[in-house]
């Protein structure tokens, strides 16, 4: 299961990149929103996965309340989802 997170993690963490840092500058500048919405609902798809998994992986990788909020709120910043696989995924 682990697995599984690291990979939906990565594609969370390149989705949101793409999303915030391409299409939605293409968006305001070349007024033309087709990037946000091809990218808009994969993204949000992987992203409640990720916060799924995060969940159901807690015990198994033995992650406290402050753990787990670190590991969400890494989804929420860009690069944070791998910041929280170098630092809590990889062994």
């Amino acid at each position: 299961m682990k697995n599984i997170f690291r990979i939906i993690s990565f594609l969370e963490g390149v989705s949101y990149l793409l999303l915030l840092f391409i299409a939605v500058p293409i968006k305001y500048f070349q007024e033309d929103a087709i990037y946000v919405k091809m990218l808009g609902m994969p993204h949000g798809i992987l992203f409640m996965l990720y916060l799924v998994l995060a969940i159901v992986i807690r015990k198994q990788m033995k992650w406290n309340i402050k753990t787990l909020g670190i590991v969400f709120v890494g989804s929420i910043i860009p690069f944070g989802t791998f910041y929280v696989d170098k630092k809590y995924l990889q062994n």
